[in-house]
């Protein structure tokens, strides 16, 4: 589904911040158009670094806005993965699971292959990709063969074992799912944006020309939550990508939106579950 959002397991997609810049993912300072990039440690001028894990890789996706990424899990990993909006398609210990939206951190478990393969989808089209309301999934990992037909399941296995890594074919099964629908919703992309530019829930309906319950619905199916909940992970991910590069927390606080530093870190430790310096190495 570093910290990691997962999803980055893990995610950075608060590091978009235009509506441009939401669906073409801004991943040069995190992948090589060529192939896989290494995490690497915080660099030598002390910058603060959202904690990513030394055996996690990822490159951007064919599939726009989406992420492919391995991580190998060890018995002493400890980095969790943290809410970020987006859900993942992955392959865990030889099954075909999908990573639902999260609202806490997950803390994931060594099973018997430490090597998971996912694909990250940009925050709303996985559930017309995958063919079922993100609602459904809020806070889990399901195996795909209770979520599609065996049918469905069966073809997607066979285009993952008959790519040259796990990773190659959950791309393979999300290019042959966009082929039947259009993952790419505007008003989805929309929200995101307006959201996390700080717009207020009930302005961004009246801008939508929805009543704030159609809105809520709209984002149950797409984000796995309400508006305001999406709001406030995209904002903590935001927060975390500024103290990323090196931004004070002081400054991360106010350009984030938060009323002060101390707002900051208790968003973060109710989100995450960790204090906020747990979350950053300097």
């Amino acid at each position: 589904m570093g910290t990691m959002s997962r999803r980055h397991d893990m995610q950075y997609c608060s590091e978009c911040n235009t509506a441009g810049e939401a669906f073409t993912h801004d991943v040069s300072n995190k992948a090589s158009r060529n192939g896989f990039r290494e995490s690497r440690p915080a660099d030598s001028r002390g910058a603060s670094d959202v904690h990513v894990p030394q055996d996690y890789r990822e490159r951007p996706s064919a599939i726009l806005g989406a992420v492919v990424w391995t991580r190998d899990i060890t018995a002493d990993s400890t980095t969790p993965v943290l809410p970020d909006g987006c859900m993942d398609l992955l392959w865990l210990n030889d099954r075909l699971m999908v990573a639902g939206p999260d609202t806490r951190s997950h803390h994931p478990s060594v099973g018997g292959n430490p090597r998971v393969s996912g694909i990250r989808f940009f925050p709303g089209t996985a559930p017309t990709l995958l063919a079922v309301p993100a609602h459904e999934l809020r806070d889990a990992r399901v195996d795909m063969a209770a979520v599609w037909s065996p049918a469905v399941h069966g073809h997607a296995v066979d285009l993952l074992t008959a790519a040259p890594t796990p990773a190659a074919g959950l791309e393979a099964i999300a290019h042959w799912r966009a082929t039947d629908v259009d993952p790419v919703a505007p008003a989805m992309i929309r929200i995101v944006t307006e959201l996390r530019a700080g717009t207020k829930v009930a302005d961004l309906a009246d801008t939508l020309g929805l009543g704030t319950r159609r809105l809520h619905r709209m984002s149950l199916d797409a984000f796995g939550y309400g508006p305001k909940t999406l709001a406030r992970i995209l904002r903590m991910q935001q927060a975390l990508a500024l103290a990323r590069s090196g931004t004070p927390l002081a400054a991360t606080a106010a350009l984030a939106g938060y009323s002060d530093q101390s707002h900051l870190s208790r968003e973060v430790k109710e989100l995450a579950g960790v204090p906020l310096t747990h979350l950053l190495r300097r």
